[in-house]
């Protein structure tokens, strides 16, 4: 009898690991529509590095262009992956193609709210820390 109580009390326990919050995971760049907006034909290599930041790998084969790759995890979900991509002639921007994942700022601050994990912002200190 405290053999099948044992059981089924570790079995409730371990079958709630599925109620815990999980936090999203973002890996790789995630860049900003705003940013992403402004890319226009004609820009310069290091503009382009100062909106868009500089590509997590630099592939040897392909200098013309740079990959953004960004990756996302939620919850139990497969992992998705989204790649923008821009190419270069002469060192300026020719094209660009490709997805990039919307700012999930808003959304992940009232989601992460609901599990009272994350302080309110009060007002910052005066000496900038």
């Amino acid at each position: 009898m405290r053999k099948a109580l044992l059981l089924i009390l570790s079995a409730v326990l371990v079958s709630g690991c599925n109620w815990v919050y999980r936090q999203p995971v973002y890996q790789g760049n995630l860049l900003e529509q705003k940013y992403v907006e402004q890319l226009k034909e004609g820009m310069s290599r290091q503009q382009v590095e100062t909106l868009l930041g500089t590509p997590p790998v630099s592939d040897p084969f392909h200098q013309e262009r740079w990959d953004y790759v960004a990756t996302e995890r939620y919850k139990r979900n497969p992992t998705e992956v989204k790649n923008l991509t821009v190419w270069f002639e002469n060192d300026q921007v020719s094209k660009w193609e490709g997805e990039y994942f919307p700012d999930h700022n808003e959304a992940l601050l009232r989601q992460a709210q609901k599990f009272g994990n994350l302080p309110k912002d009060k007002d910052k200190d005066k000496k900038g820390r």
